[in-house]
This record gives C-alpha cells, structure tokens and sequence, in this order.
C-alpha cells in the first residue's frame, strides 16, 4: 500500500494517544462560563435574601433564644455581615440600623436609616425616626417591642461575628439606656449558623464561580501565560488579578504562588508552611509550582490550590516521584472524604483522618475551612486548632460548603530525595452521603512545556 502524506500525519498521531490517554494534562481548558449582569446578580441574590429570610431567620433566633437582631452599619466601615442581610447594594448611610424581630409566627424586619431606598424597602419596614430624633426613635421602637434578649455582632472570636464597633456600641447603650443594655448578646452563635447554611438555589451559581476559578488557574499554569526562564512569580500574579478585572469579579486575597526546586531548600527551618515566593523570582525548568487562589462571585468566595511542573528539555511528563507524590495528595483528600458527614465536628473528621495517615504511611497536614459567604467562613473547619484553643465545635451542616485544603510531603528519588510538598485545595458541598466536589479535582500536574 503506498503511503500517502494523510495516511503518515494519522499514523504519526497515533503513536501519540498511549502517552495522551496517561496525561490528561494536554485536555482542552474549557471556556469562561458567561457570569451573569451586575442587575442580573442583583436580582437573583435578593430572591435568595427574600428566602432566608422567609423561611430560616426566624427558626435560627429562636433556636438560639434571640428575641432581637441588630446590625449597626457604619459609613465606610460596613459590617461584614450587611451584604447578607440586606440587597447587595451599597450601604453609605452615617449609621444604619437593620433590625429583626422575633414576632412569634413571624419575622418582623426594619430599617432605621435617614434615607429611603427602594430596594432596601422591598425587604424592610421602615421606621421613621421623626421629629425627636433617632435616640428617641430607636428608644421607643425596642421599648415597643420590649425584647428579652437584644443579640449584638460583638464579643465574637471572628471579625465577621464582631463588626459592631465602640462607637456604634456605645450609641446603643446611651439610647436604649440601662435597662436594655442588660439584655444584650453576642450574635456569633447566630450569625454562624446563618452565614454557615447554603440555599440548594445557590449551588450552581457556586459551581459556575468554581469554574471560573479552576479556568483561569489552568490558564496561568499554562504557557499562555509562563515562559520558562523568563516569566517571574509576579508575572503570573499579577496576570491572574486582571482576568478578575477583565470579568467583573474581585478577590478576597492576593494570589499566592510557591516554587520548589531540586536542591533548594524552600522551606525554612522551624516553619510549618511553605512560604510564598518573591514576586522577582523567574519560573525555571524542573520547577514544581504552587497557586493558591480564589474569586468572589454572587456574593460567594472560592479558594483554589493547584500544582504545576515545568518540563525540563526532553520531558514530556513530570518525573514519576512527583507522580507518586501527587497521588499521596489525592489518597489524603479520599480518607478525608471516606470519614466527613454532615452532624460531625470537623477535628473528628481530622482525628480519624490523621490515624489513617499514619497507618498509611502518609505525612499529611490538614486545614481545610468552611467557605461560602466568606473565603474563610464560619462554621466547623477540619482542623485540629479547636480542640487546642478551646473554640466551640460546630458540626458539620449538611450543604455547607468546605475548601478541602491539605498537603502531603513526599521524598522524591530523582531529586536526591528531597522531600517535595505536595499543596491542594479544591471546594466542596455536603451531601447525604459525604462531601461532593464542585469541580473534578487535580489528579496530574499541569505541564509547562
């Protein structure tokens, strides 16, 4: 059979497909899923807020004996917990009141504000505060109501559970006087459980955050964005905060990128973890890179961490000690999956994890947190700090979401056994039967050619 020039470019191709079908690294990035409109966001946000409000507030204030909720917002010093409260509009009143009452059969919500705003009055009543001014409206408004339990956003051990400030405190206790100022408790316990519970509506505009996440990850470790021996650390950074730009979306935090190399020792004695690089340091071949990363989306944040390797000249795949290696991640985030249900305090999951490490042969370290409303949210992170700092154990809600967050570290033969970590960190939902993630985990490095 004559061999034609179509005949030899297939033939050619299909010595390929045995290396391809082993390195899924070469799979196509998928594209960038349309995010919906800022009023497209507004709109479905408020739904979930007309939600919560309707139907879990209510049951939350009387399972933790609250008669009266009081978020104090302050211009240019907002409450972490406002943009969950109320429309996800800016807030820029001097000081504005949202309160909620517990009404018996129903949840009583108002609006103390010296301003009128149309959406915030779809969700509030709102008090006038008239002609004696907002101490005496605020006075006769809870003496109305006469709480037995005012609950504050103070004494809390997070800041999202302690953003009332003196000031605002302070307003307060002059207004409501004495009496009333007895009656006041710490929302932590509150605001937990609120901010920690996931709408089943939320969970695939979470998942399209998710994605949004994992895509531009995958392109920074890509050679779109790296040249070996040319882009620095702060190249890729920096690249990474202008597709957040270019989306429309924000962050909570930097990107952080960490390198390791054969023969370098990248961790300092005496450090727990890995420190970040320098944002002058230039991405060299045989280099194992690190990203952590995340995005605010809906109002929801995502924390993302991926490893990539930078091929050496003749390489078409990472060395197979840091194969290995990668698979101890994975093996660790399976025990982790195999133990975590809903109703468990999250160091039991770390505990019965961690002995199954060890009889594995595994070193591990877990710290994986609660994520949704905040990147590092409230609720039971799987973790062993807990039980050593004495902080209450919250379990483990059912839909919550969590940042899977661990490592391994791993002796590697072909880099003269230099022990390699190995970082991950993907999101996932809680299920009936144990965590679900929201994208397919990293199994392979990303290769930079």
């Amino acid at each position: 059979m004559r061999i034609t020039k179509p005949i030899l470019i297939a033939i050619i191709l299909l010595s390929f497909l045995p290396a391809l079908a082993q390195n899924r690294s070469w799979e196509k990035i998928p594209a960038m899923p349309k995010l919906l409109s800022q009023r497209e966001q507004v709109n479905v946000r408020e739904s979930w807020l007309q939600k919560r409000s309707d139907t879990i507030l209510l049951p939350m204030m009387k399972k933790h004996k609250v008669d009266m909720w009081i978020v104090v917002n302050e211009e240019f010093h907002s409450d972490p917990v406002t943009e969950f409260i109320v429309p996800p509009i800016p807030i820029v009143g001097r000081r504005d009141f949202f309160v909620f009452v517990d009404e018996g059969d129903k949840l009583g919500r108002y609006a103390i504000t010296r301003y009128a705003e149309e959406r915030v009055q779809k969700h509030f009543k709102t008090v006038p505060i008239g002609q004696g001014g907002l101490n005496a409206a605020f006075k006769k408004f809870v003496e109305d109501r006469d709480p037995k339990t005012i609950a504050l956003n103070f004494k809390g051990n997070r800041g999202a559970t302690s953003g009332l400030t003196y000031d605002a405190y302070q307003f307060l206790a002059d207004a409501l006087g004495d009496k009333y100022e007895k009656r006041f408790v710490a929302a932590q316990k509150l605001i937990t459980d609120y901010l920690d519970t996931r709408l089943p509506e939320e969970l695939e505009h979470y998942r399209t955050g998710v994605l949004a996440t994992d895509i531009i990850t995958r392109r920074a470790f890509s050679n779109e964005v790296i040249t070996p021996g040319k882009t620095t650390v702060g190249d890729v950074r920096w690249w990474m905060m202008q597709q957040l730009n270019n989306l429309g979306v924000t962050t909570w935090f930097q990107p952080d990128l960490r390198v390791q190399r054969k023969q370098t020792n990248v961790n300092p004695a005496g450090s727990t973890f890995m420190p970040t690089a320098s944002e002058s340091m230039v991405i060299e071949r045989g280099d194992v890179i690190h990203v952590d990363f995340g995005l605010i989306y809906m109002g929801l944040s995502t924390d993302w961490q991926k490893m990539g390797y930078v091929l050496n000249k003749g390489e078409k795949d990472a060395p197979a000690g840091l194969k290995a290696a990668m698979k101890n991640t994975n093996r660790l985030q399976d025990i982790i999956f195999s133990f975590a249900r809903a109703g468990m305090t999250g160091p039991d999951v770390f505990e019965k994890t961690m002995a199954e490490c060890k009889k594995e042969g595994i070193n591990a370290m877990i710290y994986s947190h609660p994520l949704g409303a905040q990147g590092h949210g409230l609720g039971a992170p799987i973790d062993f700090r807990p039980r050593i700092t004495g902080a209450d154990e919250e379990l483990i809600r059912p839909g919550s979401y969590m940042s899977i967050e661990m490592n391994t570290s791993t002796d590697v033969p072909e880099w003269g056994n230099q022990r390699v970590t190995i970082m991950a960190e993907d999101d996932a939902h809680m299920t009936e039967s144990g965590y679900q993630w929201f994208r397919p985990r990293q199994t392979e490095f990303y290769l930079i050619k």
